[in-house]
């Protein structure tokens, strides 16, 4: 497999400005993305992590430094974000219309195993379900990285732990490059890199302990 650089950040800061004091939610995060890594940012509630999320999916501009790479990314919200009137069917159909991907959405929704709900609604489905569609519809969109905000945050542990195993059979099977923003230690252990955020900077694992 290739190993090229798939994004590059260079002393990342994003900067929240609003009624008070300016919030600055990244400081100065400098990494690498390579074709077929499994990366996971971890740090506790408002270290950081969704914001650096936000920033390598293009979703939030810096507001200094630089992120660099033509990269297909996709992005799994944290509790799915379903479109709540559309089914499973239409959510993947949707994602796939708009980035000009051909592939039969129900192929897609066979591949995380809910080709026998795809007529249900999200309020239909259980959260693991949910989630596993949210999944289907990045795949749609044909990404070469993929992004996920937490995605066990609202899952019981068991159901989580059968999410992130799907998880990593589709980019076991797919090849894309994988980053899992995460409170969990044990979550973040999975994964063959671990960034620990802490006050949006990145820093060593022992200031985390």
């Amino acid at each position: 497999m290739s190993h090229e650089v798939l994004v590059r950040c260079r002393d990342v800061s994003v900067v929240h400005e609003g009624v008070g004091e300016p919030v600055r939610a990244v400081d100065r995060v400098s990494l690498e993305i390579r074709a077929g890594d499994r990366l996971a940012l971890a740090g506790r509630s408002g270290s950081g992590k969704t914001t650096l999320l936000h920033a390598l999916g293009g979703i939030v501009e810096p507001t200094s430094g630089t992120v660099d790479g033509a990269v297909r990314a996709a992005y799994v919200f944290q509790g799915s974000n379903l479109l709540p009137h559309f089914t499973a069917f239409e959510n993947v159909a949707f994602a796939a219309h708009v980035a000009g991907n051909a592939t039969e959405p129900l192929d897609l929704l066979g591949l995380v195993g809910l080709a026998g709900k795809a007529d249900h609604l999200p309020a239909e489905l259980s959260g693991g379900e949910q989630q596993r569609v949210a999944f289907a519809r990045a795949l749609a969109q044909r990404a070469e990285l993929l992004l996920c905000d937490e995605p066990t945050g609202h899952l019981d542990s068991d159901t989580g732990e059968r999410v992130l195993d799907l998880l990593d059979a589709l980019q076991g099977e797919l090849g894309f490059a994988l980053v899992v923003s995460t409170h969990d230690g044990d979550v973040a252990a999975r994964y063959d890199r671990i960034v620990f955020l802490h006050d949006g900077r990145a820093v060593p694992a022992e200031v985390m302990a």
